[in-house]
């Protein structure tokens, strides 16, 4: 039942085979993630905000402000990827990122990022090439090559799984 909770859309599965069809699918999916976010969230009060997806899970606000930071940090990724040969990233500690001030800052604030960043990252997927899809980072921590075509079917995943969750926790309304 808890995996249920924390992952409501499946785990993320990375793909054996990354075709321009499924990327095209897959940025249209992520150019999609913030009117969806916007639309179930944007209206909610002080109290639905503290809802939580599972007990001892983040509540939405968190899990809002977590999906702008989260897409910030993939948004750079690609940057580096396509300017670098084979960087190797910077991971962050998304829960000590959670506990830092801004995640009390209204969502309107990374809403409003989470738009603008998108609208700038679908201009940039759509002008990348088969080629560009295939350029890989490094993962510092576990060492492993990622292609950008693989990261994009991440983020496809990534969006819609805490959108999933905010769904979740206004469904059940969870406060620890």
């Amino acid at each position: 039942m808890l995996d249920q909770r924390r992952y409501p859309i499946g785990k993320f599965d990375i793909l054996e085979e990354v075709t321009s069809s499924k990327i095209h699918d897959w940025i249209n999916t992520i150019e999609s993630q913030p009117h969806r976010l916007s639309q179930i969230s944007s209206d909610l009060s002080d109290k639905e905000l503290k809802y939580q997806y599972r007990p001892e899970g983040w509540d939405i606000r968190q899990v809002i402000h977590h999906v702008a930071d989260s897409h910030i940090n993939s948004f750079v990724r690609y940057k580096w990827t396509l300017t670098e040969e084979t960087p190797i990233i910077k991971a962050y500690d998304e829960a000590a990122w959670s506990q830092l001030p801004d995640y009390s800052a209204p969502i309107e604030v990374s809403l409003s990022i989470f738009e603008a960043l998108h609208r700038r990252w679908i201009l940039l997927l759509k002008q990348m090439s088969d080629s560009d899809f295939k350029r890989e980072f490094i993962h510092p921590e576990t060492k492993r090559h990622i292609s950008l075509g693989i990261l994009t079917s991440m983020y496809a995943w990534h969006g819609n799984h805490h959108i999933a969750h905010v769904e979740l926790a206004l469904k059940d309304k969870i406060v620890d």
